[in-house]
């Protein structure tokens, strides 16, 4: 009876433990984490870029396809 008794007292200081320790690294998060969700900054958006990355794309794919030489 005496040793079923020691295994609770250990087994339930363990959980204590674990406990305690989750409930720091909780709290040491918890301020980690803002209040408010940050805006995200404008996308610019230029025709001319787009295009030009396009034509890149195009002038790859035909290589690869050797329709040019």
């Amino acid at each position: 009876m005496e040793n079923k008794a020691k295994i609770i007292a250990a087994a339930a200081a363990v959980m204590n433990y674990l406990k305690t320790e989750e409930d720091m690294v909780m709290q040491s998060l918890a301020p980690a984490v803002p209040q408010q969700p940050q805006a995200l900054p404008p996308v610019s958006y230029s025709p001319w870029a787009l295009s030009g990355r396009q034509a890149q794309m195009q002038l790859r794919s035909m290589l690869q396809l050797k329709v040019m030489r």
